[in-house]
């Protein structure tokens, strides 16, 4: 008779089986996954790096011109939202006193318990004293009328404050939104570039670096930023000298960028240790005692549009296609401006920038 042998149990055996196979693909998916999202990143060359940062700084820059326009209707909507309440206040000290005199007229009445004007003329024993009376009498009811006049007026004028007061703040808010947006959207921008940055060397940062304070140029592919004809071309612009200035209001303006120089862009700054594009050409201007608007993109509208080869001292340089760029042209191709974060006010050739338009301020 046959010996019938018990089957072995597997120790992997039925569900155990399935969840443990699961598990083994999963695991072997996973580990495909991170090598494929390791080879995602390849290193970025220095010159990949150098224009990809150049490009967030552009970025950051057009951010920083919107952020600058939302401060300026921020400011502009809280200035007008606190002369809407000084308004109202003193409306309110004008129908406190309206109030106030109205009240002394009715006290006044009561206690002389408002009998009939035929009866009191009746009782007096001197009628031409009580005419006399009776006409200054009138003269209070009209002053009296006029002053009820005056609450209702002020109460109509102050429920129109408020009214206005309202929309204002509502605008405020909004304005007030958009600056925190385009906050974050430059700060955004800026921390994403100084991140690829950390990428480079040592010597490729310093590289980069130079080529930013204006001491090199942009990069020529092979991992290098220095371009040395490019800064001989900065070099004899700047040795050609200053170019006079068409008037007295432009040599101001060029002077007082120049003494600018060195100092830091700072985003969203108007002075005086540091400023952002535009800032500096506005300050430049407000020191020859002209006012500019705040922003690039109203800037390039405060003037006498002129062509490139119209270009004269003091005269204000756009570039970029979103106009998110402005410097102050002195002459010889060349401009002052500030350029972007971590590079200083400097002097600088117009044509290192796309050109978009340039404006005469008049």
């Amino acid at each position: 008779m046959a010996a019938h042998r018990k089957p072995r149990n597997s120790p992997l055996g039925g569900q155990a089986a399935r969840t443990a196979a699961t598990l083994a693909l999963a695991s072997a998916a996973t580990a495909t996954l991170f090598e494929g999202s390791g080879q995602a990143e390849p290193r970025l060359t220095p010159a990949q790096v150098k224009a990809k940062v150049d490009r967030l700084y552009q970025e950051a820059e057009a951010a920083t011109e919107k952020y600058n326009g939302a401060k300026e209707k921020v400011d502009e909507a809280r200035g007008a939202l606190d002369r809407l309440r000084d308004e109202a206040a003193r409306r309110t000290a004008r129908l406190n006193t309206a109030r106030d005199a109205l009240g002394s007229t009715a006290a006044a009445q009561y206690r002389s318990g408002g009998l009939d004007p035929a009866v009191q003329l009746a009782l007096t024993s001197d009628p031409d004293e009580y005419l006399a009376r009776a006409a200054l009498a009138e003269k209070a009811g009209e002053r009296q009328a006029t002053a009820i006049t005056s609450v209702r007026r002020e109460l109509t004028g102050i429920a129109q404050l408020r009214a206005g007061s309202t929309e204002r703040l509502t605008q405020l808010r909004g304005h007030e939104a958009e600056l925190r947006r385009q906050k974050t959207a430059v700060q955004g921008k800026l921390d994403e570039a100084r991140t690829l940055l950390a990428r480079l060397t040592a010597e490729e940062r310093a590289r980069y670096e130079a080529a930013a304070t204006g001491s090199g140029r942009g990069g020529d592919g092979s991992g290098g930023f220095a371009d040395a004809a490019g800064a001989r071309a900065d070099r004899a612009g700047e040795a050609r000298g200053p170019v006079a200035a068409p008037n007295g209001r432009a040599a101001q303006a060029i002077s007082f960028a120049r003494n600018q120089l060195g100092k830091p862009y700072v985003w969203g700054a108007t002075g005086p240790s540091g400023y952002d594009c535009s800032g500096l050409t506005q300050a430049a201007w407000r020191s020859a005692g002209v006012s500019l608007p705040r922003t690039t993109y109203t800037q390039i509208n405060a003037g006498q549009r002129v062509s490139r080869s119209e270009l004269a001292p003091g005269d204000l340089v756009f570039f970029y296609s979103g106009i998110s760029h402005v410097g102050l042209y002195i002459g010889g191709g060349q401009m002052i401006h500030a350029p972007r974060p971590g590079a200083p006010i400097r002097v600088a050739p117009i044509d290192e920038m796309p050109f978009a338009g340039a404006t005469r301020v008049v």
